[in-house]
């Protein structure tokens, strides 16, 4: 009698859980729309295109800080790094937010899933260790650095970023070989890492499934790529796909007439590799050129390892009850402004890709041009699931896009914010016309504050200041701008 009361009891439980939908967070590295499927006419992204036709597309996604470690943060978090204090490759998570509630954690806590991560989803690397306890079981991990041919390593030797991403000699990088930044040897796609995460995604599909059927237990599965990341190491076949002399080349390659000297860049991580030269040496037209077809090759690469993974969905029958969410955590400029990788405000650096397929609710082939930030995705995959919404204890700065979901043409807000620390903290207004840049220290007095505006009506490639010009602007997002709490200092 009192198994059967237990059994009883446990009852509602257990077809609660068997009613929640599974959960496929994808991951990309370095990723921005640089795809078929956002109009991009010189890549080779058939996989994503697919996966874009299943539901919507958002135009106009922005991450909230455009660097690794950070950006993951926002999404795990549903904070800004202005929120949270959470600015740096190498921030510490458990140190200044110890008691936070991530994602996974939230999916497990109020929906009995069971969270799993594979690849790269937390950042590791630059003294971080991410956030193992963020999943059911420990984390799958596998390079972000990786070389197959001896001549990209001085013959197999550590190098800088190898080390940086691997936690080694962190106070001996700069005596450090550079790696190449790139190569293409004819090899197999599981050579490389994001072919091996592929793999064993499957694998965890797989048992899941068996899972799922067993005892009912939904999946959050959140696999990481690191393909575009430098360096752009890819299997020869998706170099070849693309003739480089029809790549996009870089068309205004000036910092914005007008613009504060803490908004530039020059240099960077892209240094880190070899032939690129060190310090503010101009790159030749060859080496530009290679390094856009090594991103674009790159992008072919992971979009056939994402390809397989959802083939292997749909070939266990999951995909009418998966959420499924690609997410590119940054953008990347690939030369313009003279800049390469990520690390600004602009709009190469900061706009990404995100795609919903969310059965019973997104229709296929759709878009939407609401300004869209990476701490939404929190609230609206735990609305999907029939979760509470997230309270943190971390301040939840995100909002649920389940409305713009169900309808393209829904608003839940007018801007995105993002932010980047450099000497300063430049904090960003978005609109679907213009950017506002606010550069100054947490506390300063308002005196010291450096400001930027770009109308990418007028001016999409942002050639020119206006701040001084249109002070209307300026006060509008302004307006918006002082709505937000001051930020965590700069630590």
């Amino acid at each position: 009698m009192q198994r059967l009361l237990r059994f009883l009891a446990l009852c509602p439980m257990l077809l609660a859980r068997a009613e929640r939908p599974n959960v496929l967070l994808i991951l990309v590295d370095d990723l921005k729309p640089a795809l078929g499927c956002y109009g991009d006419t010189a890549a080779k992204t058939p996989n994503i295109d697919r996966l874009a036709a299943r539901g919507m597309r958002f135009d106009l996604a922005y991450c909230n800080q455009s660097v690794c470690a950070p950006s993951r943060f926002t999404l795990m978090l549903g904070s800004h790094s202005t929120s949270t204090g959470l600015y740096g490759l190498g921030s510490p998570l458990r140190k200044l937010v110890p008691d936070a509630m991530t994602l996974p954690q939230h999916f497990a806590k109020h929906g009995g899933y069971r969270t799993e991560s594979v690849g790269k989803v937390f950042h590791v690397g630059h003294g971080n260790e991410g956030d193992p306890t963020s999943f059911s079981v420990p984390p799958f991990k596998d390079k972000v650095i990786e070389y197959l041919d001896p001549d990209s390593t001085e013959g197999g030797q550590l190098t800088r970023e190898e080390a940086l991403f691997t936690n080694q000699k962190l106070g001996q990088i700069k005596s450090l070989p550079r790696g190449a930044v790139f190569e293409s040897p004819d090899v197999k796609d599981d050579d490389y890492a994001d072919g091996r995460v592929a793999a064993e995604t499957i694998k965890r599909l797989q048992a899941a499934q068996r899972r799922r059927q067993q005892d009912g237990t939904p999946f959050f599965i959140a696999v990481g790529f690191v393909r575009p990341h430098l360096p752009f190491s890819a299997p020869k076949q998706y170099w070849d796909m693309h003739d480089p002399q029809k790549l996009p080349m870089p068309t205004f390659e000036e910092h914005p007439a007008g613009s504060p000297q803490v908004a530039h860049k020059r240099g960077g991580e892209i240094a880190a590799y070899k032939p690129v030269p060190e310090g503010d040496a101009t790159f030749s037209p060859e080496l530009k050129r290679k390094l856009i077809h090594g991103y674009y090759a790159g992008t072919s690469f992971v979009d056939a390892q994402i390809g397989k993974v959802i083939d292997e969905l749909d070939r266990l029958r999951l995909t009418e009850n998966t959420l499924i969410v690609l997410w590119g955590d940054h953008g990347f400029h690939l030369g313009d402004h003279g800049i390469w990788t990520k690390h600004t405000n602009y709009e190469q650096a900061n706009r990404i890709p995100i795609l919903i397929s969310a059965p019973g609710v997104t229709k296929p082939n759709s878009s939407t041009r609401q300004l869209t930030e990476s701490v939404d995705l929190f609230p609206t995959l735990a609305e999907l699931a029939h979760l509470p919404a997230p309270i943190g204890p971390q301040t939840i700065d995100g909002l649920s896009l389940v409305p713009v979901l169900k309808d393209s043409k829904k608003r839940i807000r007018d801007h995105a914010f993002h932010c980047f620390p450099k000497k300063t903290l430049g904090r960003a207004i978005r609109t679907e016309r213009y950017r506002l840049v606010e550069w100054k220290t947490p506390g300063a007095t308002p005196e010291s504050t450096e400001l930027e505006l770009y109308d990418y009506e007028q001016d999409p490639l942002e050639t020119k200041n206006l701040a001084n010009e249109q002070p209307d602007v300026v006060n509008q997002l302004r307006a918006i701008l002082v709505k937000y709490p001051e930020a965590k200092a700069l630590k």
